[in-house]
């Protein structure tokens, strides 16, 4: 699949364009044979897979875990790469052109201060992204401004303007309120993001409230989690209800 593919499902008709966030191969799999279009990795439910904290997935192996998630499926992959891991432009193109992705999110956090990157080097680094890639990535630049508490919509309209600049495709002010989503459309002159979050509006009400493509970050691997522990629950009572083996009599045969 090419990112000229998941790049026209972000502009219709079927909008507003829902990616699930496989963590793994399978669970990949299971999304692609519901019928999903294109998939969107999440970094923080890959890195839960594989035993890290968020943000703590060694690179080598978070390429790893989206080449498998690519190979698995025949639908557009996009990959969460946080910052960029500390990579250049051509590092970073390369290895997720190794990987098979058509598309990446990179967020404007410094994730050694833990603080908002100044906006004008984020759009320096996304326009490097850019020109490495030419047409061959689907960018969604994520804004970090209400992740920081920053709740100035100015100044993440401000960023998203700056990163449509550079040659983002799409943009994604993470936990923006669903009302501002139409709004911030409009003043960047790009498709938002919305991300799907617990007693939060569902995906069709997203899209009505102007996002164009949804996500879901770890929300979907930590569903799944969670159903497994009430599955691991489950079958613990029942051993624990079992008849103790020294009641069961002798042995025959």
């Amino acid at each position: 699949m090419t990112a000229a593919t998941l790049r026209a499902l972000h502009h219709g008709p079927d909008l507003p364009l829902v990616l699930p966030g496989p963590w793994d191969a399978a669970s990949a799999k299971v999304f692609a044979d519901a019928g999903f279009t294109a998939l969107a990795t999440p970094s923080a439910g890959v890195a839960a897979s594989l035993g890290y904290e968020d943000g703590a997935t060694p690179p080598d192996e978070m390429f790893a875990a989206v080449t498998r998630i690519v190979r698995a499926v025949d639908i557009p992959v996009s990959a969460d790469v946080e910052a960029g891991y500390g990579l250049s432009a051509k590092e970073l193109v390369g290895r997720l052109t190794d990987a098979g992705a058509v598309g990446c999110n990179l967020e404007d956090t410094d994730h050694t201060t833990g603080t908002l990157r100044d906006a004008h080097q984020q759009a320096d680094w996304l326009a490097q992204v850019r020109a490495e890639a030419g047409d061959a990535l689907v960018i969604n630049a994520r804004i970090d401004t209400y992740l920081h508490g920053v709740g100035d919509r100015d100044e993440t309209i401000r960023r998203g303007r700056l990163y449509a600049a550079a040659g983002a495709d799409c943009v994604y002010p993470i936990l923006a309120p669903p009302p501002h989503l139409a709004g911030l459309s409009t003043a960047v002159g790009l498709p938002v993001n919305a991300v799907v979050v617990p007693d939060g509006p569902s995906p069709r009400e997203l899209g009505a409230l102007g996002a164009s493509r949804i996500t879901f970050g770890p929300g979907l691997q930590q569903q799944a989690m969670a159903a497994l522990a009430g599955m691991a629950e489950r079958l613990r009572a029942e051993l624990e209800g079992e008849v103790p083996t020294a009641d069961r009599g002798p042995k025959t045969g």
